[in-house]
């Protein structure tokens, strides 16, 4: 079965760091391109970061650009989140995903198929 597995979340002070890993099943981690999503409470899922199965390229929003950094451990078939100066802005629940879309502008929930089960991100003052 096709599945997604998200961990790392937690509270942390801003300022600190956290990293996110998500376990993707043989399928899903060798065809697709994976992504970070988040959901902010009251607020839409927005995409946090990107990277492509191909080529290995990244995206990354620009809220996060120079903080964040996703990477790839083809062995352990996980794609990693790793968040650095964390702040209040960025609390909220973390999904990884997987779809087809290649990995290079704004990322939309609708362009990725299989989804994770999140994990809270709580950045506190």
């Amino acid at each position: 079965q096709a599945r997604l597995v998200e961990s790392g979340g937690g509270l942390v002070q801003a300022g600190g760091s956290l990293r996110l890993s998500c376990a993707a099943s043989g399928s899903l981690f060798d065809y697709y391109n994976i992504a970070w999503f988040r959901q902010a409470p009251g607020k839409e899922r927005e995409g946090v970061s990107c990277v492509n199965r191909s080529d290995g390229t990244t995206y990354y929003d620009d809220s996060v650009k120079g903080r964040f950094t996703i990477s790839k451990d083809n062995a352990k078939k996980t794609v990693s989140l790793q968040m650095n100066s964390l702040k209040v802005d960025d609390t909220g629940v973390y999904f990884c995903a997987a779809g087809q879309y290649y990995c290079s502008e704004h990322l939309a929930p609708w362009d990725f198929h299989t989804w994770g089960q999140g994990t809270q991100v709580n950045v506190s003052s």
